[in-house]
C-alpha cells in the first residue's frame, strides 16, 4: 500500500494527508472546490503528495479516507470505490448537518449511512474521536508505554487488519469496537469521544458508552 487517497482536506484530512508523507506514503488530496484550491496544502506537505478530484482519489487510492462533513456524504463518488477499503473519520453534529431521525433515534449510524451509499466499499470508521492536533502530535512507536489508542469499527475482518496496520505505523495502538454497527460507542458524547486513553482504557470506555 502506496497510496492514501483523501476525500477532503480539512483538519483531519490535513493531518492524515501529512502522517502519509511522514511514513512514506503518496497521500492524492481532494475537496469538493477543486484541485486548484489545494496547491498551497500540496506544497507544504512535500514530496509524493498531490492535488485531485475526488473521483481521483478514490480511483488512484490503495486505502482512501473519506473525512468530508457528515451532510456531504451522499456526494462521496460510489463507483470508484468499489471493493475498496475506505476509512471513514465523520460524526454526526445535528447543529451543522442538520436532524436526521435514523441518528437522533439511534436506528442506524453515521458510517453505516455512508457505506449503504457506498455498496460495496468495505467501510472502517476510524479516527473521528481524535483532534487533528492530536493526530499530528501524539504518535508513538509501538511498544511505548501508555501508547495512545484508538478505536476502530467494521463489517469486513482483513479491511480493519489493514487499518490496524495502518493506524500503528502511523503512531497509534488499536482497539476493535466490533461491527459498523458500534461505531457509536466512540462518537460524539461518549467517554472515548476526544479523550486520551491507551489500549486498556480505551476499551472500558468503550464498554462504558451509553446511547
Amino acid at each position: 500500500m502506496t497510496t492514501i487517497g483523501l476525500i477532503g482536506a480539512g483538519h483531519i484530512g490535513g493531518a492524515l494527508a501529512r502522517l502519509a508523507v511522514e511514513h512514506g506514503q503518496s497521500p492524492v488530496v481532494s475537496n469538493s472546490r477543486g484541485p486548484h484550491t489545494l496547491v498551497d496544502l500540496v506544497a507544504d506537505l512535500g514530496d509524493g503528495a498531490r492535488a485531485g478530484t475526488p473521483e481521483e482519489a478514490a480511483t488512484d487510492g490503495d486505502v482512501v479516507v473519506v473525512t468530508v462533513p457528515f451532510h456531504a456524504y451522499a456526494s462521496v463518488p460510489a463507483e470508484p470505490l468499489a471493493g475498496k477499503i475506505v476509512i471513514d473519520t465523520n460524526n454526526y453534529y445535528w447543529e451543522r448537518d442538520g436532524h436526521v431521525a435514523a441518528l437522533d433515534d439511534g436506528s442506524t449510524t453515521s458510517s453505516e449511512l455512508l457505506a449503504d451509499h457506498l455498496g460495496d466499499a468495505r467501510v472502517v470508521k476510524a479516527f473521528n474521536h481524535i483532534t487533528a492536533a492530536d493526530l499530528g502530535s501524539k504518535g508513538t512507536p509501538a511498544g511505548t508505554p501508555g501508547r495512545r489508542a484508538l478505536a476502530i469499527a467494521g463489517d469486513d475482518a482483513e479491511a480493519k487488519a489493514v487499518v490496524t496496520q495502518l493506524i500503528d505505523r502511523w503512531g497509534f495502538d488499536v482497539v476493535d469496537a466490533g461491527p459498523l454497527s458500534e461505531g457509536w460507542r466512540f462518537q460524539r458524547d461518549t467517554p472515548a469521544y476526544g479523550t486520551e486513553l491507551d489500549a486498556e482504557g480505551l476499551r472500558a470506555a468503550l464498554a462504558a458508552a451509553t446511547r
